[in-house]
């Protein structure tokens, strides 16, 4: 355990005592030399000759003018060094004193951050420091904190709801798959159709807990490079990716019959295939699941100079335009939190990042007839400061 804690303050109060005791030191010099030219240059002390006088004794003392003002020089600063430095010092604790005090008024918003800072857990980020007064340094320093922890606060509570919806959402495979098991196999007269249809459930509940998983995965990567440059950067013909991805979902939108149009160009993009062939995916499947008994899906692409475009609308319910950027958020489905029977409302979020990814842009509507209507833009380079300079010319030139 240590005596002595050298802290800021403590620093600070021996810096100012510090500099009072060098400008001290430096006056104090400066005083005795300009004394001593002073005494030098009195009249008496440069007269020719002899001078007499009387000693304290009444004495006639007759003396050279020049060791007579060396006399008077050393006598001055002999004085001057006796009677100053007991002032000197009074001085010296002075400034150190009030240097400390200067210092514990000029460290009072830090002491207030520190105790913020030693109070903060992932339980009370909602705490502030509010520092207020003039707007100075440590005005700055605590309205950045005060930033960092609205952020953090943010961030925690985005991930106490993602465990929660993800927890929830694996619940139910596994409790479906749990209870399935219980009830066969507590069954002594379970045949083997009995075993099969078992299988059947297993199997529909583990494909579900798997695809929850594979969308967290993807969801969690996409999440980690958001701000970073993709693993795979090439060019893609979307126009290749459309119809293979709509050949996959053909059985799914013939059982709820919807009917599907597409309009394809070419439209070359660089970025990652497949994290642009489950970007259509998931927008198709999306289009599918939550559309309407005997409705419809149309898929478009096309290309300009500088970017290429995919617009994918489907008939639907009616959905509040105040809902439709809930839709892009995790665990959200139909501006609901968990509330369809498939799928775990991960498709859009993950639509969304991989468009951030690419640098691109995501515009929804809902139609007033009912649906969704989304158009995704990526620039066909996926460079940053290109894209960012492309972006302004464009604006320049509207």
């Amino acid at each position: 355990m240590r005596l002595f804690r050298p802290t800021l303050r403590i620093r600070m109060a021996l810096l100012y005592g510090g500099l009072v005791l060098l400008v001290g030191v430096s006056l104090l010099f400066t005083s005795i030399v300009l004394l001593q030219q002073s005494i030098k240059k009195v009249p008496i002390f440069e007269s020719p000759g002899l001078v007499t006088y009387p000693d304290s004794s009444g004495r006639q003392i007759t003396q050279d003018p020049a060791s007579l003002g060396q006399q008077a020089q050393n006598t001055a600063v002999s004085t001057l060094l006796h009677s100053g430095l007991i002032y000197f010092a009074i001085i010296v604790v002075i400034g150190t004193v009030g240097g400390y005090l200067l210092a514990k008024q000029a460290l009072r918003p830090i002491a207030k951050l520190t105790a913020t800072a030693r109070q903060m857990s992932t339980e009370n980020l909602d705490q502030r420091i509010a520092l207020g007064g003039p707007d100075d340094e440590l005005r700055e320093l605590a309205d950045t904190f005060d930033e960092m922890l609205a952020r953090l606060d943010a961030a925690f509570d985005s991930q106490r709801l993602f465990v929660a919806n993800a927890s929830h959402e694996l619940r139910t495979p596994l409790s479906v798959m749990r209870t399935e098991l219980e009830v066969t196999l507590s069954d002594p007269d379970a045949d083997a159709q009995e075993l099969r249809r078992m299988g059947e459930v297993l199997g529909q509940a583990t494909e579900r807990a798997q695809r929850l998983v594979d969308s967290l995965l993807t969801l969690a990567r996409l999440q980690a490079v958001e701000r970073g440059e993709l693993e795979v950067r090439e060019p893609v013909d979307l126009a290749d990716v459309v119809p293979d991805v709509l050949r996959a979902v053909a059985n799914e939108a013939a059982k709820k019959g919807v009917t599907i149009e597409s309009e394809i160009e070419s439209a070359v993009a660089v970025g990652d295939p497949r994290l642009l062939e489950r970007l259509i995916g998931n927008l198709v499947e999306n289009g599918i699941r939550h559309n309407v008994p005997n409705g419809w899906l149309r898929v478009t692409t096309g290309q300009t100079a500088e970017r290429v475009w995919l617009h994918v609308s489907n008939g639907g319910a009616v959905i509040a335009a105040s809902d439709v950027d809930n839709l892009f958020e995790p665990f959200r489905r139909g501006g609901r939190v968990r509330t369809a029977t498939r799928g775990a409302g991960l498709g859009l979020a993950i639509v969304r990042l991989i468009v951030d990814a690419h640098h691109g842009r995501l515009q929804a509507a809902a139609p007033p007839f009912g649906g969704l209507a989304i158009r995704i833009e990526l620039p066909r380079n996926v460079d940053p400061v290109a894209h960012v300079m492309t972006d302004a010319a464009a604006e320049a030139s509207a």
